[in-house]
């Protein structure tokens, strides 16, 4: 396996870093130019071409869109370039990250006023540099057929993992530079305590677990479903409302998923995303403008089969593909983000030691 550690990570970070230009100082209303607002995301970030028409229409600006990587390596390059900043804003900070993107101090405050139509459980920074965007449930997705050709029952709990059964099967994600890795990390950790989820892990790994860097390496290129047939691991660390994709984007005209959900006991996790105003932003009306349009009810709608998560927003309609194949577990492990802060950097290079050595 590839030998990784922190350390690395953020080296190779830097390294593309220094090949990236920081937001110039964009022309303003004043000039007579049309203003350049620049929203910095993680790769999973997507939204229609005709709101994003809409929104530029609205507030006579033009949108631009800078994708980092997976959620982890996209905040590990904000905050090294923290003192000329690449965008206006970021979306895709999330709970497993929140207090490492706080303690970074790259975010200035905004109390948009839909912060009253939001659950206040998912409101996790008293300050509103992070605002809520929606929710979203890690879990393990599975291929129907694959298990059924095989007749072979599906993984009910996360111990079955390791049984030589589902030997060689499983893709999940690095938690160093992936936020879905890091939010199946917490789950094993609250699973089976920090005296114990190193024990799974290193049973993971002697069962041919394959550790990629991010989602859509997993999922596209090695899960069976996700990578049409080309990949040969049929579970992988994914979303509840992975299945609903899965129809949405078949080729052949399916009505039910390929792809099925498995929640075992323990083994969801929570994450939430949000998005924040990052400091140093020369267009700081137009970038409130854009977390509002974000919390607006459009937008808000759209955006369950945008990026298949759920709204935040009270009261927002879910089509029917995620009324009927995705799921809202309600014993999702839930962690503190103040606890992860404290532990995280340990938790991953004692992971990392295991895994990647």
């Amino acid at each position: 396996m590839q030998r990784w550690s922190l350390f690395g990570v953020l080296l190779a970070v830097w390294g593309l870093i220094t090949a990236c230009q920081p937001v110039a100082q964009q022309p303003d209303a004043d000039s007579g130019q049309t203003p350049t607002l620049i929203v910095a995301s993680h790769d999973s970030f997507n939204v229609s071409e005709g709101l994003v028409t809409q929104f530029e229409a609205e507030n006579e600006v033009k949108v631009e869109f800078l994708t980092l990587g997976d959620a982890g390596e996209a905040l590990n390059k904000l905050i090294l370039s923290k003192d000329a900043p690449l965008a206006d804003l970021f979306f895709g900070v999330d709970n497993t990250f929140l207090s490492r993107a706080l303690a970074a101090d790259i975010f200035v405050p905004y109390a948009a006023p839909a912060l009253s139509e939001i659950a206040a459980e998912v409101v996790l920074d008293a300050e509103n540099r992070l605002l809520p965007v929606d929710v979203g449930y890690i879990n393990l997705n599975a291929d129907r057929q694959w298990f059924a050709d095989r007749n072979l029952a599906l993984p009910q709990t996360l111990e079955a993992l390791t049984e030589a059964q589902y030997k060689d099967l499983l893709v999940v994600q690095n938690p160093a530079t992936s936020s879905p890795g890091l939010a199946f990390l917490l789950a094993t950790i609250s699973h089976f305590g920090e005296g114990e989820y190193l024990d799974f892990w290193a049973a993971l790994r002697a069962n041919g677990v394959l550790i990629t860097n991010g989602w859509n390496e997993a999922y596209y290129n090695h899960f069976t479903v996700g990578s049409g047939g080309a990949g040969n691991r049929p579970l992988v660390v994914s979303y509840t409302s992975s299945p609903p994709a899965d129809v949405f984007f078949a080729a052949d005209g399916r009505t039910t998923p390929a792809s099925v959900n498995i929640n075992p006991p323990g083994g969801v996790f929570r994450q939430i995303e949000f998005v924040g105003i990052l400091q140093g932003t020369q267009h700081l009306d137009l970038a409130q403008k854009w977390v509002d349009f974000m919390l607006s009810q459009p937008f808000q709608t759209e955006m369950p089969l945008q990026m298949y998560v759920y709204p935040v927003l009270a009261a927002t309609p879910l089509p029917d593909l995620f009324t009927q194949f995705a799921v809202q577990p309600t014993d999702a492990v839930q962690m503190d983000s103040a606890l992860i802060e404290a532990n995280r950097e340990a938790w991953i290079a004692a992971w990392t030691d295991v895994m990647l050595r």
